[in-house]
């Protein structure tokens, strides 16, 4: 179990937290003993008012409620008022008797000589050393050891381990305090009261008390080996929370005798449990959101108070509305001025070229046109696929001596003398050359070779 200091959220100074549990016979039910205890309080001028819930635990609405809800107020020295809720819980099965939440707030830090919020809902019985189980007593029991009573002396169990098991249960209830009181010798009837009746009112219900017999200081101090304190011989220590709270030395919270008889106060115990209690701890389970309910949820004002509680709530609608009309106007200057850089814009802007007019659609061609291109495609195809003719070349004319050739007599007129060639016409015979020859040139002659 982890022993080492740490720092854990606690509340104001100003908040008084318990809880405990109401184990006791069934009749009468705990809320009818809180009700019956709050109207004697408010009859005899303790209490200024209370509220109680309504009948059957059921809510306006008509629904069961599982909690009883108990409000108080009272007024301390000074004219300091003090506001308590009481959450009742039903029982839930598995651990006996209703579970019990108590958070009261003072107008400033909490005074120990205070009455103690619990006598302000549950009956103060006398302190006795066998405290009974009437139903008026039995509220003052632990929550999650509902054994232990924090009015009364709680002998510690005769088994080690259980023993060990205990304190280890109560180290984990951090918000409380448990002193472990070892008897040197066997006390008198007044030796046997618990000394928790001889703390400061705000203390009174916060502080278990455990013996140990003469027998027990071994196994004592064997079970209080895993949170490291020991119990002096004849003598008390505070137990600290697991994990411990910043501040704690078990030797600063450690008494070495605690004379029990002759009814003296154990001036040195009261003043390490009163330094235990200034110290950083949890709150009860619970507690901060009956505390947080206590606040919002309050039900008992006075004319004075509701008269307050209006004032806030105009002065939060005045501060609503003024945020409402300052982020409107807000938005009003913002809009006006994406206007303006708009319309700059607008002006400043080069227009756009205008977009090209679509072309009108070509009228549909005839049928006679359709056909002509048809057949005019179908002709081109012909043509490509027509194979391609070689053209014919002349022979070639023989090679003929330079005697032999004829003088150019294109364009001139027939010179006289010259005898015609009856194979061509205006040419002379070449003698030499046979009359099939000159016949095949003189075919292969065209009219161009003839102007030349």
């Amino acid at each position: 179990m982890s022993n080492s200091p740490t720092e854990r959220p606690t509340l104001p100074r100003t908040v008084w937290s318990a809880r405990g549990r109401h184990v006791g016979p069934v009749a009468p039910a705990p809320e009818y003993v809180l009700r019956e205890n709050l109207r004697q309080l408010k009859e005899s001028g303790v209490l200024d008012d209370f509220t109680e819930p309504h009948h059957d635990g059921a809510d306006p609405d008509g629904e069961v409620a599982p909690e009883r809800i108990f409000e108080a107020r009272w007024r301390v020295a000074d004219g300091v008022t003090v506001r308590a809720r009481l959450t009742l819980t039903p029982p839930d099965g598995r651990d006996p008797g209703h579970a019990w939440l108590l958070v009261a707030e003072a107008e400033r830090p909490w005074d120990e000589r205070w009455p103690s919020p619990a006598t302000m809902f549950w009956p103060d019985t006398p302190v006795s050393a066998e405290p009974a189980d009437t139903s008026d007593a039995a509220w003052d029991h632990h929550h999650v050891l509902p054994e232990l009573r924090y009015r009364s002396v709680n002998a510690l169990p005769a088994d080690d381990k259980d023993m060990r098991r205990m304190f280890k249960s109560c180290a984990r209830e951090g918000w409380g305090i448990h002193v472990v009181v070892h008897e040197a010798m066997t006390p008198d009837a007044r030796g046997r009261l618990p000394l928790t009746r001889l703390l400061p009112p705000e203390l009174r219900h916060r502080v278990i008390e455990h013996r140990a017999t003469p027998h027990q200081l071994r196994a004592v101090n064997w079970a209080l080996k895993d949170l490291g304190v020991e119990v002096p011989r004849g003598g008390a220590v505070v137990l600290p929370a697991s994990p411990a709270p910043i501040g704690y030395d078990a030797q600063e919270f450690s008494v070495r005798s605690v004379f029990l008889e002759g009814g003296a106060e154990p001036t040195e115990l009261f003043d390490a449990v009163r330094r235990y209690a200034d110290l950083p701890k949890p709150p009860p389970q619970g507690a901060e959101e009956a505390l947080t309910d206590l606040r919002e949820n309050w039900t008992l004002l006075t004319l004075q108070e509701e008269l307050a509680r209006e004032r806030r709530l105009v002065a939060k609608y005045r501060e609503a509305l003024e945020a409402m009309t300052t982020s409107r106007d807000l938005y009003r200057e913002a809009a006006e001025r994406a206007n303006e850089a708009l319309a700059a814009f607008r002006e400043g802007a080069v227009p756009a070229p205008a977009a090209p007019e679509p072309e009108p659609d070509a009228p549909a061609a005839s049928p006679f046109q359709q056909i002509s291109r048809r057949w005019e495609r179908f002709r081109d195809t012909a043509k490509a696929l027509r194979p391609a003719t070689e053209t014919p070349r002349p022979p070639e004319t023989a090679q003929l001596p330079e005697t032999a050739r004829l003088p150019e007599t294109a364009g001139l007129p027939d010179a006289p003398g010259l005898p015609e060639t009856p194979g061509a016409p205006g040419l002379p015979e070449v003698p030499g050359v046979p009359e099939s020859r000159k016949t095949s040139d003189a075919a292969a002659e065209t009219p161009a070779d003839r102007v030349e």
